[in-house]
């Protein structure tokens, strides 16, 4: 049952649980749904400008808390954006924040931030539907996952130009108390920081799709830590001047996003190419079958954003994304993918081309 919060009264404390499609409740019909991105977070990436991106991603996150006044609502971070889920009532505290960090991402970022609204209503009304769990990553951090194809319709639209929120027009700034990019970027201990998406096709059953999910898990799984993409122990680089004992750092840790379910698994991993190649092993019959699409960057270091929500200092969240474009570079080599099973589809003679190398893809 989905409380006024929207959040259901169980927090499943295993990553694996979150898979099954049983787990997750439908929001009210009369929710509203929101959804950001960068417009050219990948230009802006590779002219260095990661820290920026993700910052105005986590933004809108930071700032429709301290205007709500609570934290307690489902949202996803998603390295150049966020989506996130209110309820009727919050309609004018998110319009107004919305506003105020587009117009922030304008002026002081030099970033377009596009921003849409929309209710679940409308959602549901195209076929799809927005249903969430939550996942207890430790005991002061839960994060919201979405299924049911609803966010990735919302976010197709909302780039096609439907259900737009415009940027404000005066220059107040968003109140982003708490949150904070001071972590210096965070290397690879294994070989490489891995962000992989991994999409369901419309047609294919959830329970298809999450048993595939469970066995791409299964290869990060069996790695120290779980692949986890931040070091066990302090980094010695340091930040800018923040200290952290060995217990703080384990928090850090603890509390951190480096795995999430948003119609789809979302990942940052810090594993070998070895692991990487038998994920792919999975994931490259699965998508010739027309049952997924994938994306997958490969890079050097893992980078953080941190949130520190003013009424719960205790349940501190902490961000990951890659270096290199992390998830905005994996969603591009998705999109890349499909575009390239629409030729091979209309063009059979392409078919007998050499195969693309997917086991190396430099930044």
């Amino acid at each position: 049952m989905i409380n006024s919060h929207g959040q259901s009264h169980q927090a499943f404390d295993k990553f694996s649980h979150v898979l099954d499609p049983d787990v997750y409740e439908p929001l009210p019909d009369d929710w509203l749904v929101g959804i950001t991105d960068v417009v050219n977070s990948t230009t802006a990436i590779r002219s260095g400008r990661y820290e920026d991106v993700n910052y105005a991603g986590a933004s809108v996150i930071a700032a429709l808390g301290n205007a709500w006044g609570s934290f307690d609502f489902p949202f996803v971070f998603r390295g150049d954006g966020a989506a996130f889920a209110l309820p009727p009532q919050g309609i004018m505290a998110a319009t107004s924040a919305l506003r105020q960090v587009a117009g922030f991402a304008r002026a002081d970022l030099d970033l377009t931030l596009r921003i849409g609204l929309l209710t679940v209503r409308e959602i549901r009304t195209s076929g799809r539907d927005v249903r969430i769990a939550r996942y207890a990553a430790s005991e002061n951090a839960t994060y919201a996952m979405f299924t049911g194809g609803g966010l990735k319709w919302a976010e197709q639209q909302i780039k096609n130009g439907r259900y737009l929120v415009k940027p404000g027009r005066y220059a107040t700034k968003p109140d982003l108390t708490g949150l904070s990019c001071d972590w210096t970027p965070l290397p690879s201990q294994r070989g490489e920081i891995l962000s992989l998406l991994v999409e369901p096709r419309d047609h294919l059953s959830p329970e298809v799709f999450a048993a595939m999910a469970k066995r791409v898990l299964a290869v990060f799984d069996a790695a120290p830590r779980q692949s986890h993409p931040l070091p066990g122990g302090i980094p010695t680089d340091g930040d800018s001047g923040k200290q952290v004992d060995a217990k703080g750092w384990s928090e850090v840790a603890a509390n951190s996003d480096f795995r999430k379910f948003d119609d789809g698994l979302r990942l940052t991993l810090d594993c070998t190419r070895e692991q990487i190649d038998k994920v792919e092993a999975i994931l490259v019959p699965a998508r010739a079958r027309g049952e997924i699409n994938f994306g997958l960057h490969r890079q050097s270091h893992a980078l953080m954003t941190c949130l520190v929500p003013s009424d719960r200092p205790d349940s501190h969240l902490h961000f990951l994304d890659g270096m290199g474009g992390g998830y905005a570079r994996a969603a591009e080599k998705m999109e890349e993918g499909a575009l390239g099973d629409v030729v091979r589809h209309h063009a059979p003679s392409l078919r007998t081309q050499p195969a693309r190398d997917h086991r190396r893809q430099e930044i």
